[in-house]
């Protein structure tokens, strides 16, 4: 059809006729006068917007899915965001739990030894590069802590403080090389000096060459004048290696530390010293020797086996 005024007025005209027929439907509702053709049109109709509705369908059901998949992502995320939230609640409380339980030992090891300790928290190491095993702990001056005072921990000796600021404090390892240390034999009273040696076990020399010393014997701390800067009783660390005496004036041990010096966290400065010696009382109990099983052979001799001077009565 071509654009004219004919076909203009044609048009304006059967939309007015739309709208007429609209408004009579509406307002007829169910005795609406064009319900026949209504129901006539869409047997007509129908099975043509099955088809398109068929063919259209695929469409909605993808456009669906990616809109359920964006919620499942949505949702996946948040999943995601909760094991997260759930796993850093579980290692903090596993973080604490172990701090309490290196808290208890520690307490444990001043209820034995009569120890009155400021407990701090390792925040700082050495660095590396110094060539110096030291570590800064969260306690200073402003809680009581002075120079050379004995760091332990729930395993042993730690080290001694070195530097102490208002609200921080440097302590110098016992594996350290510059780090030395008085100790005693475990039930005697055979005298040593223990020196660091780094990632390596303690060197102890033994002021009496002729000791006898064994592989797993335990030391101590021996004490310091004025229990500073060791207080005594404190465990040290088990032989490890004995070197032959060679005749010599000392003898040399070689002793596995009790504290592990890389997994410091909970430590305590022995703040007040025990009013007398607590020797061996503070050192952990011994392993029990695991029992070796013993088997007995019984070789009993069978029914066929020839008796005693048989073979040689019957040659």
């Amino acid at each position: 059809m071509r654009d004219t005024r004919e076909s203009r007025l044609l048009l304006v005209l059967l939309i007015a006729i739309a709208f007429a027929l609209i408004t009579v439907d509406i307002r007829g509702g169910e005795d609406s006068p064009v319900d026949g053709a209504r129901q006539g049109a869409a047997t007509v109709f129908g099975p043509i917007e099955s088809g398109v509705s068929a063919a259209v369908d695929p469409v909605g059901n993808a456009v669906s899915a990616i809109r359920d998949s964006g919620e499942r992502h949505d949702r996946l995320a948040a999943l995601e965001e909760e094991n997260a939230a759930l796993k850093a609640r579980l290692g903090s409380d596993d973080r604490s739990r172990s701090r309490l339980e290196q808290l208890d030992k520690m307490l444990k090891i001043s209820g034995r030894g009569q120890y009155g300790i400021k407990g701090a928290q390792v925040i700082a190491i050495g660095a590396a590069q110094g060539f110096s095993w030291t570590i800064t702990i969260d306690v200073g001056a402003r809680d009581g802590i002075k120079r050379d005072m004995t760091v332990l921990n729930g395993d042993g000796l730690v080290g001694r403080v070195t530097t102490v600021g208002p609200n921080t404090a440097t302590v110098l390892l016992a594996s350290d090389p510059d780090f030395t240390v008085g100790t005693r034999m475990e039930s005697g009273d055979e005298l040593g000096f223990a020196s660091g040696q780094g990632d390596r076990p303690l060197r102890v020399e033994l002021l009496n060459g002729k000791a006898e010393v064994k592989k797993g014997d335990r030391l101590v701390t021996f004490g310091s004048q004025a229990d500073r800067p060791f207080v005594p009783g404190v465990p040290v660390g088990v032989v490890s290696r004995v070197d032959p005496s060679g005749g010599g004036l000392t003898r040399t041990l070689f002793v596995t530390p009790y504290t592990a010096f890389t997994k410091l966290d909970i430590v305590g400065v022995v703040v007040e010293a025990p009013k007398k010696d607590p020797r061996d009382t503070v050192l952990p109990p011994k392993p029990k020797p695991t029992p070796r099983p013993t088997v007995t052979v019984t070789v009993t001799p069978s029914a066929e086996a020839p008796v005693d001077g048989q073979n040689q009565q019957e040659q």
